[in-house]
């Protein structure tokens, strides 16, 4: 499952999951509506602010595979056993996701101070490759087991 509203490497994921024959799901909100979603399931939600997360966490089971930036997202489905992969390809480990959390916290801290950083750094090709290389490796594992 895919939380879509952001996510950069939407062709990737169709890509390798086609592979795999497994069925890629796409979570948006209406306000990021396309019109060319072939090749994938796609599950539109309301516009407001945590509706996708609410639709991916009430639909996953152990064992699937989520795509998402959203680290808040990410440590409520580990807890729910699901894989969790970044669009960078980071994969969210139970051991580490605190230290993320930590780190977001004070983030938004700094920022209602007026404090502001420079925010994440541009998507690059690097950062496609690891996705691609990690969402790989984690379906590998899965081939032939179905």
């Amino acid at each position: 499952m895919v939380d879509a509203d952001s996510c950069p490497v939407k062709e990737e994921i169709v890509e390798i999951t086609k592979m795999y024959l497994i069925d890629s799901v796409f979570v948006a909100s209406y306000a990021h509506m396309k019109n060319d979603i072939s090749d994938a399931v796609w599950k539109f939600v309301d516009s407001s602010k945590e509706a996708a997360d609410l639709f991916i966490m009430n639909n996953v089971k152990a064992g699937d595979v989520v795509v998402t930036q959203d680290i808040g997202l990410a440590s409520t489905l580990l807890l729910k056993e699901v894989f969790v992969l970044s669009p960078r390809g980071t994969l969210y480990e139970e051991s580490e996701i605190h230290t993320a959390l930590d780190m977001r916290y004070l983030s938004a801290k700094a920022r209602r101070r007026g404090i502001y950083n420079k925010g994440p750094k541009p998507f690059s090709q690097e950062d496609r490759s690891r996705f691609v290389n990690q969402l790989t490796k984690i379906l590998s594992n899965f081939e032939g087991i179905r």
